[in-house]
């Protein structure tokens, strides 16, 4: 068994008696969420959160991404163009760049769901417009035809809550002075991410707020530098298997797109995603080497 797959062993003997307990009175699906640093694992952590849950903890647990719920490609061109000077949309990622309609009815038609029917799951394939991506046609969608005991719906923002536009003005203050981590925010308009800190409060409220979660995984570490890093070694394994892939400037420049939301965002999830620190939280800290250091309750 390798150490990560230990790892996650012990961080569901924290969360699956909690999620068994509810199921047995929740006649809805369970969403837990899982919420990670670029590079830390994340997307690994959720298929093997799915896999065991379901496979050791006799739940039946299916995945949903965030990315799956992105804009079409002629609508992400279009928040593209609509203000060219704003960075931080000129790719995909942000929130605003999502489908916040169809997002909201699937979690929507999730909650009613019992297994009557199909249930398809938005998809998003990355791979059209020479990487652009757009989403995929309704006939590929993955289809659910039994109701799950828990979703695991997992994305880099998922966990993210808005901060006031003074909180913002002030992160990015910071910034300029010098006085974050990295200082990202600094190379953006702060009208341009009260834009998006706009666009988040509207996802909160829709569907990504905590009123919509039962339980929350968050994959941390305490220097986001580290995030750089991992990255940077995923796209080399990338490069070395399939012959391509980005340099290690475009890596840090991809990076970049994402460190300004850690900046304004993580210390809020840090402090706890729900309200009351009733334990329904699991922060798991991990090394410059993604070794798992602690696992904290909140």
């Amino acid at each position: 068994m390798s150490s990560l797959e230990t790892n996650i062993r012990n961080v569901l003997s924290k969360v699956a008696p909690k999620l068994q307990a509810l199921h047995q009175t929740s006649p809805r699906p369970i969403i837990l969420g899982i919420t990670g640093l670029q590079g830390s694992g994340k997307s690994t952590w959720a298929s093997h959160v799915v896999k065991l849950l379901t496979s050791e903890h006799n739940l039946f647990t299916v995945t949903v991404s965030l990315d799956d719920f992105y804009k079409t490609h002629s609508d992400l061109i279009a928040r593209r163009e609509q203000d060219p000077s704003n960075k931080l949309y000129r790719t995909r990622g942000q929130p605003g760049t999502h489908d916040e309609k169809l997002a909201a009815q699937f979690f929507q038609d999730l909650k009613s769901y019992r297994g009557d029917g199909e249930l398809k799951i938005p998809s998003f394939d990355k791979s059209k417009f020479n990487g652009e991506g757009d989403r995929a046609a309704k006939e590929d969608w993955p289809t659910m035809n039994r109701k799950p005991d828990v979703v695991v719906f997992e994305g880099w923002c998922v966990g993210f809550r808005p901060l006031s536009a003074e909180a913002v003005r002030e992160k990015h203050q910071l910034a300029l002075a010098g006085k974050l981590p990295v200082n990202t925010p600094a190379k953006h308009q702060v009208e341009h991410l009260l834009e998006v800190n706009e666009c988040l409060r509207r996802y909160c409220e829709a569907f990504m707020g905590p009123q919509h979660f039962d339980f929350m995984i968050h994959i941390d570490t305490d220097s986001l530098r580290n995030v750089y890093k991992w990255r940077l070694e995923q796209e080399h394994k990338l490069i070395a298997a399939k012959g391509t892939g980005m340099s290690d400037d475009q890596v840090a420049a991809f990076i970049d797109g994402y460190m300004p939301g850690y900046e304004l965002y993580l210390e809020g999830l840090r402090g706890g995603f729900f309200d009351g620190g009733d334990g329904r939280q699991i922060r798991v800290l991990l090394d410059i080497e993604r070794a798992v250091t602690r696992v904290e309750e909140m």
